[in-house]
Parts: structure tokens; sequence; C-alpha cells
């Protein structure tokens, strides 16, 4: 049984989502760290730091390694992390004198942090096309409904008409913003993380800035410094992801409540009960408000995570581990519910 109910065996048939989850998932995390092995020894052949022939041969061992899962597993439990022993094995499936050329000037926190970040990345372009598709599902919505009227109700009180247009408004426009915000991200790139052991690239010498721009370059990741013990980033992508789900977690209240009212909207499909066959419940509705409340929470463990003690934090990076992907995913199944029920909805407002 999983502890989640992201991947759980039947609750993620409604709060997962796969599309979103495969980014999370060891094998993806494992490719992505080869990816930054691959294009380290790439970046510092060209550079002179190791020989070229070498890093050729380390890069084309990159598509033929794949590591050990249960050696990994004891690796973490021995070191806090997993690049240790995937370099470890790494280096053994390399060997000989080339062995020596795997890894150099890197850190452990180089491997993991650019590995999330190119995740990341996948992850933000995947959530700005289902932002756009939303938006779109509004519209239509709109143009099919928007002139009808609606009780527009304040502090949970009937207050004065107002048009479908006027609510569906208020659904849509937040989207529109959190789209923008994901696509300036990514027309920034996220930041590539290599520092070395403290931060300063001591090994790498003056080398250091030519072989950071080429192995940003490789990953298509922005050359930017060390920022190990500067969270911030990831901060504004985890509160882009409870953004997005908190907006649509209004959607969702909105919809359960007119639900309840009754008159003014009607879906199809819905939530069976096992004991009222004649009900139909806001299923996805009621998840969407739920997932909105979660990621708020989550939020507050990401703001401590930005206390990072001196050069590096191990309590406030695995802290991260914990929290950021939970917040991707419910950001990922909130736009997907969101989709799909704007797709049940038959009837918006009255006459």
């Amino acid at each position: 049984m999983a502890i989640s109910a992201f991947d759980h065996p039947f609750l993620s048939g409604l709060l997962g989502d796969e599309e979103t989850g495969a980014f999370f998932r060891a094998g993806a995390d494992i490719k992505a760290m080869l990816a930054f092995e691959r294009a380290l020894a790439l970046s510092e052949g060209r550079a002179g730091v190791i020989p070229a022939d070498a890093a050729r041969r380390i890069a084309d061992h990159m598509g033929r390694f794949w590591p050990d899962m249960d050696g990994l597993r004891e690796g973490v439990a021995r070191d806090g992390v997993v690049v240790a022993e995937l370099v470890k094995q790494l280096r053994s499936a390399v060997g000989g004198e080339d062995a020596a050329h795997v890894h150099v000037g890197a850190t452990s926190q180089d491997v993991i942090d650019t590995s999330l970040m190119l995740r990341l990345s996948s992850v933000l372009s995947l959530h700005r096309q289902r932002l756009d598709d939303l938006v779109a599902a509004f519209h239509a919505l709109d143009q099919a409904h928007g002139d009808r009227r609606l009780m527009g109700h304040t502090r949970m009180q009937a207050a004065i008409p107002i048009t479908v247009s006027d609510r569906i408004r208020s659904w849509s426009d937040p989207l529109q913003r959190h789209a923008v915000l994901a696509q300036s991200i990514l027309a920034a790139r996220l930041p590539l993380q290599f520092g070395g052991a403290a931060g300063t690239l001591d090994r790498l010498a003056d080398k250091a800035a030519a072989v950071r721009a080429g192995l940003a370059a490789e990953l298509g990741l922005a050359d930017v410094p060390q920022w190990q013990s500067q969270r911030d980033r990831l901060v504004e992508v985890a509160d882009l992801f409870s953004r997005i789900s908190g907006s649509l977690g209004k959607f969702g209240q909105d919809v359960a409540l007119l639900a309840q009212m009754g008159g003014e909207i009607s879906l199809s499909g819905g939530g069976g009960s096992s004991a009222m066959a004649h009900k139909q419940n806001p299923v996805a509705a009621e998840a969407l408000v739920s997932l909105a409340r979660f990621n708020a929470v989550q939020m507050s463990g990401m703001h401590h995570a930005l206390v990072h003690e001196q050069e590096r934090s191990g309590a406030a990076w695995t802290l991260e581990w914990l929290l950021l992907p939970s917040l991707a995913v419910a950001c990922g199944a909130s736009l997907r519910l969101a989709t799909d029920l704007v797709g049940k909805i038959r009837s918006l407002g009255t006459v």
C-alpha cells in the first residue's frame, strides 16, 4: 500500500496525475542525474579539465549504464544522498584510467539539484500547456452560457444578479496570470546548480566559469553562480503550483455550492452514493478544494526549507524532497480535474 494518496492503488484515480508524477519517479531522476554527468564530462573535456577522448568515452557510457537500485538504496541509507553510490557505480562501469575523470569538481548537491531543475522544467511545460487548455475551455463555456444569469453571492448570502460571464472571469483570469508567470520562468530557464564542495568550484580554478557555462548550455539550463543555500527559486516554483491549485480550488468550491443550491448548474456524470442512488456528488469539485488546501499547507514547509545553515543544510534539503513532488503532483491533479469538470458542465445559469 502506498503512503501517499497521489500514487495509491485506488485513491490516485481521483487525486493522482500520471503525467506529472512520472517526472518524480526514480527512473526519471536517474536519467537526469546521468545527463548531468554526461554534460559535465563533455564540458570539462572541451575546457581541458579532463582529456577530450576520456570525456567522449565517459559520455558514451552514459547511454549504456544503469545503476544497481538496491545498491543506491543502501547508499542513501549510509550517506544521506544517492550520488556517492551512483558515482561509485558509474566509475566502476567506466573503468580504467577514465574512471578518475568522472564527476571531477562536482558534489552531490550539484547532481541532485540539477536533476530537479531539468525535471521541473518539464513539469512547468506540461502545466503551462494545461493552463492554456483550461483557459480555452472556460472561453468555450463563456461562449455557450455567458449571457445567462446567476445570483451573485457575497459572504455566502444572495446579493444581486450577475452574468455567467462575470463568474467565469473569476475562474479564468487568475489562470491566465499563472500562465504568464509559468512562461516567464520557462523563458528565463531554470538554473544549473554547480558549485562543488562549498560553492566555490575550487577544484576547477580558472576554468570554472567556462565549465559551468558549457554545462548549462549542454543541459539547456541558465548559467548562474551556485545557489546551493539560496532556495528562493524553488519556493517561487512551489508557490506557482500552490497558486494554480488555489485558484482551481475556488472554481471547485463555486461549482460545489452551485450544485448544492440547485437550479443554476447541470453536470454530467458525477459521483454515485452507495446509500442514496439518487445522488450525484460533485466529486471533482470537492477534490479541487482539498488539493488547494493541501498545497497551501505544504507551502509553509517550503518556507521553512529556505533556512539553510551556512553553505549547505541536509535538514532543509531533505524537507524539500518530502514536499516539492507532492506540490507539483497536486497541482497537476488540479489541472486535470478542473479540465474534466469544465467539460461536464452541461448548463450554467438561468435564462
